[in-house]
């Protein structure tokens, strides 16, 4: 362990920590834009800088590991003026649109302009543009908006291990494409969504949720994806009692099985629970016509059916054909119900390899 002095506050770290973990353990909220927990420290953004006495310069706390008795400074005048400078230069070139963006409200560079006072750039400039049109039918690629965190690039890369997209030109023309600046579509994307979930901005949103609703306007409902057995959890969006989009659970305690990770389907896929094709209510058919019944109807209608079948024929006359969009655990007493209570192993599965 190593102790350590922060806005006046002494604490102790293990050796190795990163100042930005000793800052936030000491109570300091330091702000950061292309720091993710679960990616490699990139660095880049710097708005995570702190002033450490008897340093020459300013530290960025993400990438600079904690040493004793160092002296910290989180808020120190310096610190302040050089983060309003950091958020002048990404403005310079990012699109300010806050009040159509489907970002507003948890937007991360918004925050921070809000946080110091940073109302636009004063280098006055327009930048150079990069909205990229991309055909595909789930990711907005705005990069009008981007401020080359490179959160999407890393995500891409090692969560998804997919690399589909990464830095290209340099300076003020540097901004993210796929290979030769091609579609998405073209690329080795598989559309999970990954580099939407880490963006801190407006420039990669779902096309699905656009215009549906912004991030405090809807209720998050957290449940599990019923594409596959994998039980993978998220949050749904919900807004007017309807389904509005999907949202990431960033935590390991919340969401164990994928960690806010998901596949083109349960990020995109959800826009079937709002069709109008669903039935509402159980069906029962007489005389070749179809009737609205209540679900207790329905059941006892189903149960009687299955004993006359066991009765007149025996337990191997039946069979259960199962889902994989079930979870494991209706699975189970699926099979349960078949082996236990019917007495029968006539048990598949649709996607049985």
């Amino acid at each position: 362990m190593i102790s350590l002095t922060i806005d006046g506050k002494e604490v102790q770290v293990p050796r190795g920590t990163m100042l930005l973990d000793a800052c936030r353990q000491a109570g300091a909220d330091i702000p950061t834009l292309c720091y993710d927990p679960d990616l490699k420290l990139a660095g880049s953004c710097r708005m995570c800088i702190v002033e450490c006495q008897g340093r020459r310069n300013l530290l960025a706390a993400c990438v600079t590991p904690a040493e004793n008795g160092m002296i910290i400074d989180t808020e120190s005048t310096d610190v302040v003026e050089t983060r309003k400078v950091i958020l002048d230069l990404l403005l310079a070139r990012h699109k300010l649109e806050c009040h159509v963006c489907e970002k507003d409200g948890d937007c991360k560079l918004q925050e921070y302009c809000y946080r110091y006072n940073v109302k636009e750039s004063v280098l006055g400039e327009e930048g150079p543009h990069f909205y990229k049109q991309d055909a595909n039918p789930f990711i907005e690629r705005d990069y009008d908006k981007c401020i080359m965190c490179t959160r999407c690039v890393r995500a891409c890369e090692e969560i998804t291990g997919a690399c589909a997209i990464n830095l290209e030109d340099r300076g003020h023309h540097v901004h993210i494409a796929t290979a030769f600046n091609g579609l998405l579509e073209d690329s080795p994307c598989v559309f999970c969504g990954q580099c939407v979930m880490v963006c801190p901005v407006g420039a990669l949103t779902s096309k699905i949720s656009a215009g549906k609703g912004k991030p405090y306007q809807v209720k998050k409902v957290p449940t599990t994806c019923t594409y596959c057995g994998t039980g993978c959890t998220f949050e749904l969006n919900v807004k007017d009692d309807e389904i509005v989009g999907v949202t990431s659970m960033r935590n390991y305690q919340q969401s164990p099985v994928n960690n806010g990770a998901l596949c083109v389907k349960g990020r995109f896929g959800w826009d079937f629970v709002n069709s109008p094709e669903r039935l509402t209510t159980p069906l029962i058919r007489e005389n070749g016509e179809l009737r609205p019944a209540s679900w207790d109807e329905a059941l006892d209608f189903a149960a009687g059916k299955i004993k006359e079948v066991k009765e007149k024929h025996g337990p191997d006359a039946l069979a259960m054909f199962s889902s994989a969009r079930m979870t494991n655990e209706e699975n189970y007493l699926a099979q349960k119900l078949m082996r236990a209570v019917i007495g029968t192993n006539n048990v598949d599965h649709c996607a049985r390899l």
